[in-house]
C-alpha cells in the first residue's frame, strides 16, 4: 500500500510554497476570464491587443495559457481595459 499525498489544487502540488500556489491560482483565473471574454466578444487577436493595450503576441501567449509570462498587475490591467471588473475575496485558509 502506498501513501498518497493529496492536494487541494494542481497549483498546491507543483508550487513550492502556499504563496506561490495562490499567486498561480489567481493568475490562472484571470487568464481564463480574459480569454473567455475575448472569445465571447468575437475579437481577433489583433483587435483584442489594441483594446487591451498590448501586442498581438501577448494575446497569443494569453490564449495559449503561458502563465509564466504574466504577472498579476498586468492581468488586472488587461481585465480592466477589456471592461471587466476584478474582485478579490480574502478568507481564512482552511
Amino acid at each position: 500500500m502506498t501513501d498518497e499525498q493529496r492536494f487541494t489544487s494542481v497549483w498546491d502540488a507543483i508550487e513550492d510554497t502556499a504563496a506561490e500556489a495562490e499567486n498561480m491560482r489567481l493568475r490562472s483565473s484571470l487568464m481564463m476570464a480574459l480569454d473567455q471574454h475575448i472569445r465571447k466578444q468575437g475579437w481577433t487577436q489583433a483587435e483584442a491587443a489594441k483594446r487591451l493595450g498590448v501586442t498581438q503576441p501577448r494575446i497569443s501567449d494569453l490564449s495559449r495559457g503561458k502563465i509564466g509570462l504574466f504577472g498579476l498587475d498586468t492581468l488586472v490591467n488587461m481585465a480592466v481595459a477589456a471592461g471587466l471588473h476584478v474582485e478579490l475575496k480574502v478568507v481564512d485558509a482552511a
